[in-house]
């Protein structure tokens, strides 16, 4: 339980590093969840925790009558990463590197933080909880299903960036699904 405890914990601060530090400088996209809240900042201004949280409220409510224990061992990650990701805010002017390593940086730091929350059962949001749902029912990882999520995500949320930041949010959501995938997959393979 306390290890469970230290790893959501940990996990959300480099979550909310990872998105503030390195994502929104850029105005960088990101899968699930969190690209949909940053969307939502980079749309309307809204903060991108509160608005995951809203968000993820259906998913939430699904999962609460299809599989409590996946309800209850993740809305931890989701409030608390989420808070993490409101509270951080200063670290968006704290970092001053190109936006390809930005982008390398923040996919990282996201991944590892999904990573380490996911061998722990529990997610930052609600597609993260659904794509840990399929893990269950098809032959992918849970880091390949994110994958497909962000894409999908990424390419609705490229109405808002250039070019460029849309190719470094291709490359940031890469990153995270590798680190993802890595976190999830060395952990099963012990």
């Amino acid at each position: 339980m306390f290890e469970r405890i230290i790893a959501v914990t940990v996990g959300s601060i480099l979550i909310g590093i990872g998105v503030n530090g390195f994502l929104i400088p850029f105005h960088l996209m990101e899968g699930g969840m969190i690209g949909v809240g940053l969307i939502a900042k980079y749309k309307w201004g809204f903060e991108t925790g509160l608005t995951i949280i809203i968000l993820s409220c259906p998913i939430y409510i699904f999962t609460y009558f299809y599989n409590r224990g996946y309800f209850f061992s993740s809305i931890h990650g989701l409030l608390l990463s989420s808070f993490f990701i409101d509270i951080l805010k200063p670290l968006r002017t704290a970092f001053h590197v190109p936006i390809l390593t930005s982008a390398i940086i923040g996919g990282s730091l996201i991944g590892i933080g999904i990573g380490l929350m996911l061998r722990y059962k529990t997610s930052t949001g609600g597609l993260d909880l659904l794509a840990q749902f399929f893990s269950t029912i098809l032959p992918l990882n849970v880091g390949v299903i994110i994958f497909i999520f962000d894409f999908f995500i990424i390419m609705t949320g490229s109405q808002l960036v250039e070019t460029a930041s849309l190719l470094h949010s291709i490359l940031a959501v890469s990153f995270v699904a590798l680190f993802t995938t890595y976190c999830t997959y060395s952990y099963t393979e012990k």
